[in-house]
C-alpha cells in the first residue's frame, strides 16, 4: 500500500451526530482544526491550567474565543472542565484521557513547523 494514498477506510464517509466527512482527516480538522484549538491542547498536555494561566500562554487569543474554543474541545471530550468549590471559584482545563492520544499529532505538528522554519530564506 503506497503511504502517499488514502485508505480504503477513507473511501468511505464517516457520520458523526448529523454530520457527515467525506475522510477522517476532515474530522480531525473539526476537532483540533482553525488557528487556536490545537494550541490549547498543547498547552494542555503539560497539566492542567486556570482560564487566566491559558490566556497568558496564548497570546493574542480573545477571551471570547478562549471561551469558545474551550466550550468546542470540551464537546469533543478532548478538554474537561472542573469547576472547584471555593471562593472565589477556581475552574481547571485539563486534557482528557481521549485528547491525550493527540499528543503525538501535536509534537510532529512542532517538528514539522520547525523544520519547515528553518527551510524559509533568511531576509537579505
Amino acid at each position: 500500500m503506497n503511504p502517499h494514498q488514502p485508505a480504503a477506510l477513507e473511501d468511505k464517509r464517516l457520520m458523526e451526530g448529523d454530520r457527515f466527512y467525506n475522510t477522517p482527516m476532515e474530522l480531525t480538522l473539526e476537532v483540533i482544526g482553525g488557528k487556536w484549538k490545537s494550541v490549547l491542547v498543547y498547552q494542555l498536555l503539560a497539566g492542567p491550567l486556570r482560564f487566566s494561566e491559558l490566556k497568558r500562554r496564548v497570546p493574542g487569543i480573545t477571551e471570547k474565543m478562549l471561551t469558545q474554543q474551550l466550550r468546542e474541545l470540551e464537546r469533543n471530550g478532548i478538554v474537561s472542565r472542573t469547576v472547584f468549590a471555593e471562593v472565589p471559584p477556581r475552574v481547571e482545563y485539563r486534557v482528557t484521557e481521549h485528547g491525550a492520544t493527540l499528543q503525538p499529532v501535536l509534537e510532529a505538528m512542532c517538528l514539522w513547523g520547525r523544520s519547515h522554519w528553518q527551510q524559509q530564506p533568511t531576509a537579505t
